[in-house]
């Protein structure tokens, strides 16, 4: 049986894509070891996914590993060898805002933790597809240098630049621009994934997301926007907007949609491929949309405060523009906007537990 690796497998993204490929039947090795609770706290624990896994699914192996752990990851790798045909690396260290508390915790995880996987990888089972979650913090503050026009209830970028039309493509440049603590340490990462494609010839690809999100996300204050924002909507507690008036922009995309693209990727892969991944404009909305349509689901208003000074390194807009992929791979389709997102959160915050 094929066996796919995913790291950070209780994540979000991680379980998404256990869940879809333990369905096609393959046997998936799942490896996290929970540090999202250690980042953020007990109530952005990870650990009901996977027990949710273990349940569901007896092709499903967990193992508790630390992908800083160099030999623990060739051992498990070696367990499996060739038989390994796809590696989907979602663990990190997920917030800027953390990642300037522990620098070295932060680069360690995000950038020598995929290393790790992609020797591991190209020693053990160079043939296998390696996917990696990387994200539009590589491009620094360089978006906000884009010509934004201020309308109601959100900024956007001026009608007249090559921008408008389809969002922000992978020829921005992601050199000499202020990234974040994590942004830095992703880019890292990310250019090495790329390297062992175009070097090695491995089956490498970059996927640099926007705000992903889903049912599946635990969200908290530090990581996970529309999550954490309908825990706030659905439990009246304080949810704070971090400057630019709440008109600050995301593109969306729902989980299963970016698993889709893997699968996509890994079908017919482009070594050492880099794509904008996000919601592009199917799929994206303000500070200030966000809150109200949380509104209308839960049918009250939120208890909401502002604070004038922004997140360092956080982007006024971003839209990504997804066209190289579906050029690449023209079966995808996104199906997921953030009306449907936040009706399907809203569903599993008021779900009864267990």
């Amino acid at each position: 049986m094929k066996v796919v690796v995913v790291t950070g497998s209780a994540g979000l993204v991680g379980a998404e894509a256990a869940r879809f490929y333990l369905d096609q039947k393959y046997r998936v090795v799942g490896v996290d070891n929970d540090m999202r609770a250690r980042f953020f706290g007990p109530e952005a624990s990870t650990r009901w996914q996977r027990e949710r896994l273990e349940a569901d699914y007896r092709a499903y192996e967990h193992v508790e590993a630390d992908i800083r752990d160099a030999g623990a990851m060739e051992a498990l790798f070696r367990r499996f060898e060739k038989d390994i045909a796809l590696v989907i690396h979602t663990a990190a260290q997920p917030s800027h805002d953390w990642a300037a508390t522990d620098p070295m915790t932060d680069f360690s995880v995000n950038a020598t933790g995929t290393l790790n996987l992609l020797e591991t990888t190209r020693k053990v089972a160079p043939t296998a597809t390696f996917i990696f979650t990387s994200t539009n913090k590589v491009y620094g503050d360089t978006p906000n240098r884009l010509p934004l026009v201020e309308y109601e209830t959100r900024w956007d970028v001026d009608p007249s630049h090559p921008y408008a039309a389809e969002g922000i493509d992978e020829t921005m440049s992601i050199d000499q621009t202020k990234h974040s603590v994590f942004g830095a340490s992703k880019v890292a990462a990310d250019v090495m994934v790329q390297e062992y494609g175009r070097y090695f010839g491995m089956n490498t690809g970059v996927f640099r997301g926007g705000c992903l999100t889903g049912p599946g996300h635990s969200g908290t204050r530090l990581h996970g926007f529309l999550s954490y924002l309908m825990k706030c909507a659905v439990s009246g507690r304080e949810y704070v907007i971090y400057g630019y008036k709440g008109k600050q922009v995301r593109d969306n995309i729902h989980s299963h949609d970016l698993v889709r693209a893997f699968d996509a990727f890994h079908r017919a892969p482009r070594p050492g491929e880099v794509y904008n991944m996000g919601g592009s404009r199917f799929s994206n909305c303000s500070m200030q949309e966000a809150i109200a349509l949380c509104e209308q689901i839960v049918g009250r208003k939120m208890n909401v405060r502002y604070v004038d000074e922004n997140r360092i390194g956080d982007h006024v807009w971003w839209v990504s523009d997804v066209r190289k992929f579906r050029e690449h791979y023209p079966d995808w389709r996104l199906t997921y906007d953030v009306s449907a997102i936040l009706t399907q959160i809203h569903t599993a915050c008021i779900a009864p537990s267990g």
